[in-house]
């Protein structure tokens, strides 16, 4: 009875864990999907956006409280993060835009593999062009914490001050994503967009501008995602976002490419399934959350969310 105790506290554990990772893989994934739902581009280079808005976090920290944030008091500390989490979430916004205007809107027209191969390149670009010496360095960067390292045993389970915090703050994100879309009225402009770009455009619609703040919004919440994860995973370097990037594209392509629903389950399948397995042999982590892809989409081709299209030939 008792090795039945331990071992339901343990998968409890790690379904915490697992969640926790799936909300920041959430922001990332729901910034893919909503591209996507509206011009029908992988964005590829969103994981480097992700990776940005780390460095940005970490430089804002850097300049308001230095790098070493140990006997800061809580109060203090969250104050740090959260200006943190803002100052990322608005460089991340203006970096996406200008990326939207300068490599996707001239292509906006052009055949889908020449916008895929551009966000290839940007994503190249981001990556190689931040590890120059002169912007992001080349080299790990010990990420500063300033939130305590507080944690609660609640019935053999420890839940730590920062799952807490990312729990709350990708709620709000995400709950706040939600009203934008379907409350809001550039949430229509973008459900339009998405529906019937042209239709849209006679309705009038200023589709380019939806188009970029649909960028910009994703970007905000990418950047988030990055500083959640700096402060969950205390070490940054300027090629981190790939695999969160592979993955939270995963998530987006598991719970069904264009769902905002279907993006949010799937992360958290993703990120459950990615602690659950590297609990039981780390090297199969990686392979594991791709082999759940393979599988699903062999059972349902479109996600678990998505609906068959029938496209004209």
């Amino acid at each position: 009875m008792a090795w039945k105790v331990r071992g339901m506290t343990y998968v409890l554990q790690q379904l915490i864990n697992g969640v926790a990772l799936g909300f920041v893989y959430a922001l990332i994934a729901l910034g893919y999907t909503m591209v996507y739902g509206i011009v029908r581009l992988i964005n590829f280079a969103h994981g480097d956006v992700f990776m940005v808005g780390a460095f940005l976090g970490f430089f804002v920290l850097r300049a308001l409280g230095g790098v070493a944030l140990t006997g800061v008091s809580w109060l203090d500390g969250l104050i740090l993060f959260i200006l943190a989490l803002l100052g990322a979430m608005i460089g991340c916004t203006v970096l996406n835009v200008t990326i939207e205007r300068i490599a996707y809107k001239p292509l906006r027209n052009a055949p889908r593999i020449a916008a895929l191969i551009t966000a290839i390149g940007v994503s190249l670009f981001l990556e190689y062009g931040t590890s120059l010496k002169f912007v992001f360095g080349p080299n790990y960067i010990t990420y500063p914490t300033p939130l305590p390292s507080v944690t609660w045993n609640l019935a053999g389970l420890r839940i730590s001050m920062i799952q807490v915090v990312i729990a709350v703050v990708a709620l709000l994100l995400l709950l706040t994503l939600n009203y934008i879309v379907r409350y809001t009225k550039i949430g229509k402009a973008m459900r339009a967009t998405a529906f019937d770009r042209d239709a849209a455009r006679l309705m009038g619609i200023d589709v380019d501008l939806t188009i970029s703040f649909t960028f910009g919004l994703g970007a905000a919440l990418a950047g988030a995602g990055g500083v959640l994860y700096a402060t969950a995973y205390p070490r940054i370097y300027t090629f981190m976002g790939i695999i969160p990037g592979l993955k939270a594209f995963t998530a987006a392509v598991l719970g069904g490419i264009g769902s905002l629903p279907g993006a949010f389950v799937g992360s958290l399948i993703m990120g459950v399934a990615e602690v659950g397995a590297k609990s039981v042999y780390s090297t199969l982590a990686d392979g594991v959350a791709f082999l759940i892809l393979i599988v699903v989409l062999l059972v349902k081709p479109a996600g678990l969310f998505g609906r068959h299209e029938v496209e004209k030939v």
